[in-house]
């Protein structure tokens, strides 16, 4: 390990930055390294411009890619290099404002149906129960199940922040069934070596299997299930509040997106072709009409 790769760790660490983050930002800026075949530290504002050009046209890296290069980049220079140009001669690139994949309820239920592993279940219906991020999920421990207070206690979620969840009745039934089961320890969910849990990238392989099995044309993903939580909650009622402290979200704007894809949001104001009588009465006219041969 290099001089300056242990002291970036070291900064990381002083500013309590997560195990991920700290692992994705030594990543990028080891790309960025290999690009040049040289030491960040002989690199300079024109260099990163070059690379954020070749990550663009060459790679066609999206858009979390990119971002994540500039934080990485920026936190070097600027945090452990001491370079005050970091801020304004790294650019980041304007977020895409894309709207969250949702699944219907019924989707949901086809790919439950398609999860023949008790213990695959347990944690992909967990994950819907409760909203939680796939990293959060795979990280429970037996002890953060409180059935006495129906809640479920994640520890250290994304920004190091812990929070509580709802522990639904039925989840809770399924729980016990597969605890009688498999009698897990200390990880709710444990990997195949002992003493670890089980890991996202297997969990994406299984939800691809079950997504497929299922005959679903939208991607079910533990982060869809997430998506589909939170707009399934504001479509029955729920305080967008309470959602967001659900999906622990700094920032309500973060919540709010749900109001985009919820159907009572979106289908509760009238189209004004229906409120055309003659458009209405030519629809019916096509609609009654024999069929035309062409």
């Amino acid at each position: 390990m290099t001089p300056l790769r242990q002291r970036m760790i070291e900064d990381m660490r002083v500013r309590n930055l997560s195990p991920n983050t700290q692992r994705l930002y030594i990543d990028r800026v080891a790309k960025f390294a290999r690009y040049f075949h040289q030491s960040p530290e002989r690199l300079g504002p024109e260099d990163v411009r070059t690379y954020q050009v070749y990550l663009i046209h060459q790679m066609q890296a999206s858009s979390s890619a990119l971002q994540q290069t500039v934080a990485a980049l920026r936190f070097l220079y600027r945090n452990t290099l001491g370079k005050e140009w970091a801020l304004p001669h790294i650019p980041a690139p304007k977020r895409e404002k894309k709207l969250p994949v949702v699944l219907s309820q019924e989707e949901v239920s086809r790919f439950f149906e398609h999860l023949p592993n008790l213990k695959h279940r347990a944690l992909i219906m967990t994950a819907y129960a409760t909203g939680m991020r796939v990293s959060e999920v795979v990280s429970l421990r037996v002890a953060d199940i409180d059935s006495g207070r129906m809640m479920i206690r994640i520890e250290q979620g994304k920004g190091r922040k812990d929070r509580y969840v709802m522990l639904s009745p039925n989840l809770l039934e399924l729980l016990r069934a597969y605890w009688k089961m498999a009698r897990p320890a200390d990880w709710l969910f444990p990997g195949r070596r002992a003493g670890t849990h089980l890991s996202t990238k297997r969990v994406h392989q299984v939800c691809v299997r079950a997504s497929a099995a299922a005959g679903l044309s939208k991607r079910a993903t533990v982060r869809a299930l997430r998506h589909s939580f939170a707009t399934h909650l504001l479509e029955a009622g729920a305080n967008i509040r309470v959602i967001q402290i659900l999906l622990g979200h700094r920032s309500l704007r973060t919540t709010a997106r749900y109001t985009h894809v919820s159907r009572e949001t979106i289908c509760s104001t009238c189209s004004p072709l229906d409120l055309m009588p003659k458009a209405v009465a030519e629809i019916q006219k096509v609609k009654n009409a024999e069929p035309v041969c062409s």
